[in-house]
């Protein structure tokens, strides 16, 4: 089969990019033919990379738009010359047989509060609720992939217009690259990062502080002994200096360990105790899955995955983002057998491989090779309910 992925970026890592790279290699290993189409081949090599501050925003916001207007012409020009491949399209791009839905806007803009204020202050917000409007009220593709089945009710709700028809197939994790520590590992990760034998390390990672719950973990933290660490992966150094003045206001400036980014969370995973994910919103939040392969327990609010893979007083605890909640999931945490915690994390991780995800996107593929819909013109009636629902 001829697969064709579409995406800013693809390679390993985290984020869309990282999903495309391990769809890539579990394809290309059972035999199929994929191909990219990126930045590069939309011209937009030349583009500056995000950073901080408001000339990162707006590079950003430049590659957003580019991608999406540009490389939408082109990519329809790369399809027309391999009318056998199955398009994937993961960003931005207006094209491809099937879309994966790695996140909805309005719905993430919501969860925050203040919806209408956080849409018109940022003209990139405006920009994609627009071109999303056209991406799921017309025919552009096929079916529309969902990580989550919450995501799907969430699509409909946002687009009651919804035209292509939609499945369910949730992300993978790398249970390869993702595996707890050894003992000797474990203790080189917690010297490497100042933590004491008796240390009870809380790990956060994520790039947006305020919407993944960092200032509730803060909270959360302030309301345990001092025996009760943070560490913090990730964010830009505005982010981080940001967060290094809130922890000591709080009176936490000892306990609160920020690392901004990393090119390797695993260190991170391997040293702590505890995943403390609060989230107000997630299509799907692959770093749970990260972070369960590693045996670590997880706290976390409701979102994307977490329903389906935390289970409460077995691989962490599902609770409220309050403060109070958090720090009252994270003792009783504390006080079970970590061996027992992790290997439950772990099991729960491995039924999510990247091979079995990759196996539902080919039954999906085929499903439109059989119809006749890959790279076909479609009908213009409109969609029905999902009618696939495909879980690794």
């Amino acid at each position: 089969m001829k697969i064709l992925q579409i995406a800013p970026v693809i390679g390993p890592g985290t984020g869309v990019g990282a999903v495309a790279h391990h769809l890539e290699q579990e394809w290309r290993a059972a035999g199929h033919q994929v191909g990219r189409f990126t930045m590069d081949d939309a011209r937009g090599s030349w583009l500056p990379e995000p950073g901080p501050g408001l000339r990162g925003k707006l590079a950003l916001m430049a590659r957003v738009v580019w991608f999406s207007t540009v490389g939408s012409v082109l990519a329809h020009r790369v399809l027309r010359r391999h009318p056998d491949a199955v398009a994937l399209c993961h960003n931005d791009v207006l094209a491809g047989d099937v879309y994966v839905n790695h996140g909805i806007l309005q719905a993430a803009m919501r969860s925050r509060g203040s919806y209408r204020l956080r849409m018109l202050r940022n003209p990139m917000h405006l920009f994609v609720a627009a071109r999303d409007t056209l991406r799921y009220r017309s025919a552009i593709h096929r079916v529309v992939v969902n990580l989550v089945d919450e995501e799907d009710s969430a699509l409909r709700a946002t687009y009651p217009s919804l035209r292509p028809r939609t499945v369910t197939i949730g992300n993978g994790v790398d249970v390869e690259r993702y595996r707890p520590p050894t003992a000797a590992g474990r203790a080189a990760a917690r010297r490497h990062l100042g933590l004491a034998d008796d240390d009870v390390a809380l790990l956060f990672v994520g790039h947006e502080f305020e919407r993944k719950g960092l200032p509730a973990v803060m909270h959360a933290l302030c309301q345990l002994p001092s025996r009760f660490r943070l560490v913090v992966v990730g964010g830009a150094a505005d982010m981080v200096e940001d967060a290094a003045r809130a922890a000591d206001h709080l009176g936490l400036s000892g306990r609160v360990i920020l690392l901004g980014q990393v090119p390797d969370p695993r260190e991170a995973f391997h040293a702590c105790d505890v995943f403390t994910f609060p989230s107000a919103y997630e299509s799907y939040g692959l770093v749970v899955l990260e972070a369960l392969a590693c045996g670590l327990p997880v706290v976390a609010t409701p979102v994307g995955c977490v329903p389906e893979v935390v289970h409460d007083g077995v691989d962490g605890y599902v609770t409220s983002p309050a403060p109070e909640a958090l720090a009252r999931a994270v003792g009783d945490l504390a006080g079970l057998d970590r061996g027992a915690l992790a290997a439950a994390a772990r099991a729960v991780a491995e039924a999510h491989s990247w091979h079995e995800v990759s196996q539902s996107y080919l039954r999906l593929f085929e499903s439109l090779r059989t119809s006749g819909m890959a790279s076909a013109t479609v009908s213009t009636s409109p969609a029905p309910r999902r009618t696939t629902k495909e879980t690794a």
